[in-house]
């Protein structure tokens, strides 16, 4: 007998008990009990399973699909959004956003031509402005090698040199606000 943990999605108990009562009641032979099979090909036990096994497997496609419309139907019908609505936020959803935005994002590290004094570019969150902030000596104490690799290839820098660029950007990005204010 079937383990039902190991048993097909199509074998239900009714689907099992059915099989069972057909197999012993035709004997492995002729579903329709004629002892010399009219159509082996169609009434023999084994043809004659595959065919009804064939059919309940689309009877289960069709009820799972029809499952699926009902529910979608349903959902439809609650008249909930489900996603946002284009064009203008609300107050609330617009204050959200900007509170949870950072103040700035670091485009790229770079080499001032005149003064030869690496910078960083800038660009200010919900704007198109950009600052260029002066690094100074911050990147002094990295390799020749390092300090090219983070200009040229946007490696990443040591974590404390990442934490003073932050600093120094910061300070910059809050100087600029309080001065435009």
């Amino acid at each position: 007998m079937l383990d039902t943990e190991q048993s097909p999605k199509w074998l239900t108990a009714n689907r099992k008990s059915h099989l069972i009562a057909l197999f012993e009641r035709s004997k492995g032979f002729c579903v329709f009990g004629e002892k010399p099979c009219s159509n082996p090909e169609l009434h023999h036990y084994g043809y004659f399973i595959e065919d009804l096994i064939t059919e309940w497997k689309a009877d289960d496609r069709a009820t799972i699909e029809a499952l699926w419309k009902a529910e979608s139907r349903a959902i439809h019908r609650l008249g909930e959004r489900r996603f946002p609505v284009r064009g203008r936020f609300s107050n609330i959803a617009k204050d959200i956003y900007y509170a949870e935005q950072p103040q700035f994002y670091i485009i790229g590290l770079s080499i001032s031509g005149l003064t030869f004094e690496p910078f960083a570019s800038v660009r200010l969150s919900s704007s198109y402005l950009h600052l260029f902030v002066s690094l100074g000596d911050t990147l002094k104490t990295l390799s020749k090698n390092k300090r090219r690799k983070a200009i040229r290839y946007s490696k990443e820098l040591p974590k404390a040199i990442e934490d003073r660029v932050n600093i120094i950007i910061r300070q910059a990005v809050e100087d600029f606000f309080s001065f435009s204010h």
